[in-house]
């Protein structure tokens, strides 16, 4: 795949869906950092119903501190590893108050020493909260990319490294969720929607469906 056709995909993408957003629910960069910390082996849909109902009654870190862990527990207990979610929820509002003055960094190397937070999120907060052109890797996105020929590799990191390189800066602010929502919707892992696909004649995938 050349740089013509890579930019033809984004191009597309971006004509179909010009302000593309993230499904997760927030209002605040701390309220986007705790959905997007909540969302590991978890749908957004699950995410969603969940902080509706927390933030309603503790959207900041001193307020979810007060919470207590029986308290939060309760709020997380329909999410997968709730337990580990709810120390490590707690724990990185305990480090946002007492290093950030309970506001959320916008530097990567800041996010990603709290607790529960790794590369994945903190690329997120920082594309979504911050306007930076990050790229965060997931399932989908790690699927669509090797899929298409668009950036191949064997790890998130090594197909992180290959968009930021092969995108056109015009397209990178809004290309993370360009390649999520066309993953999710699409280019589904066990039955992807190729009939359907508005890039299927730039796509390299072998085994495309009729």
């Amino acid at each position: 795949m050349n740089q013509a056709q890579r930019d033809e995909m984004f191009r597309r993408w971006q004509a179909q869906n010009p302000e593309p957003k993230t499904e997760l629910e927030y209002r605040t960069p701390f309220e986007l950092l705790v959905a997007v910390s909540l969302s590991a082996q978890s749908t957004d849909v699950g995410v969603n119903k969940v902080t509706r109902k927390l933030f309603a009654v503790a959207n900041t870190p001193a307020a979810i501190l007060a919470l207590g862990e029986q308290r939060l527990k309760t709020h997380l207990q329909s999410l997968g590893l709730f337990n580990n979610k709810t120390r490590n929820l707690l724990a990185c509002c305990q480090q946002l108050l007492s290093e950030h003055n309970g506001q959320v960094p916008q530097s990567r190397e800041e996010l990603e020493q709290l607790p529960g937070v790794g590369r994945k999120t903190a690329n997120v907060i920082l594309n979504c909260a911050f306007g930076q052109p990050t790229m965060a890797v997931d399932t989908h996105i790690f699927r669509v990319a090797n899929r298409t020929g668009l950036a191949r590799g064997k790890t998130p990191l090594a197909v992180e490294k290959l968009l930021l390189k092969r995108i056109a800066p015009r397209y990178l602010q809004h290309a993370h969720h360009w390649l999520i929502l066309h993953g999710r919707y699409t280019c589904k892992a066990r039955s992807p929607n190729c009939a359907e696909c508005i890039i299927r004649d730039l796509c390299e995938y072998r085994a495309k469906t009729a």
